[in-house]
């Protein structure tokens, strides 16, 4: 299981939302990522998830992405991520679940099983499901549940190798999925940060970017296994 979080996305040129550069710069989180500051100032919102949707669509898959590709064919892989871009599967990556949604879908504002793919970049006012509701970002705002965290569990639940990618486990409950991993399975991290993360199992720690550790880590990877 490959889990993966704003580290990767960012050497695409995709902004994190933490930090002093982050995307949440010149926006507070209550005013763009809320189901409040949706009732309050749709367009807002609207126009943040539009911004952020033309920037990845101008992004390219990095090396990083491109080098987890070559796990698909050659042991059962999954990718759980956090981030709501597209990138892995624009890379070629088979099987990867979101758990905090996708950029590049829409949903019901009043029933979230109803989700579309977005043609373009933009949602706007007047944008309707088949139930006459509103159309908002497929995304999970800030005090909302995260649905996928169930499946995201049951794999974390039986994986035999456990790689954390471009995260720094702080974001919960994503960084819950560690406490599920058998006790005798294999633990990876590959961040630049790695040796700083704290990490309650040992732990292999890979200090460098992802376009940089990934690659190395999936040919040795893939030389140890014979294949």
């Amino acid at each position: 299981m490959i889990f993966t979080g704003a580290g990767i996305s960012a050497e695409s040129g995709l902004q994190t939302f933490r930090g002093a550069e982050g995307l949440w710069e010149g926006h507070r989180i209550e005013d763009v990522a809320t189901a409040e500051a949706w009732s309050r100032n749709r367009a807002l919102v609207q126009e943040f998830y539009n911004q952020r949707r033309r920037s990845v669509l101008a992004a390219e898959p990095n090396a990083a992405h491109r080098a987890l590709v070559e796990l698909d064919s050659r042991f059962d892989t999954w990718i759980v991520t956090q981030n709501i871009d597209d990138l892995h599967e624009r890379a070629g990556s088979a099987r990867v679940l979101h758990l905090h949604g996708e950029i590049r879908k829409s949903q019901s504002s009043l029933d979230p099983a109803r989700v579309y793919d977005i043609d373009g970049s933009e949602l706007r006012e007047g944008m309707l499901c088949e139930g006459g509701s509103q159309l908002r970002p497929h995304v999970v705002w800030f005090g909302e549940p995260v649905p996928m965290i169930g499946p995201a569990t049951a794999l974390a639940e039986r994986a035999a190798h456990f790689v954390v990618i471009g995260t720094s486990l702080q974001v919960y409950p994503a960084a819950s999925l560690l406490e599920y991993v058998p006790a005798n399975s294999a633990i990876t991290l590959i961040d630049p940060s790695a040796d700083r993360i704290a990490c309650p199992r040992p732990v292999r720690r890979i200090a460098k970017t992802a376009s940089a550790g990934v690659p190395e880590f999936v040919k040795e990877l893939c030389s140890s296994a014979g294949r």
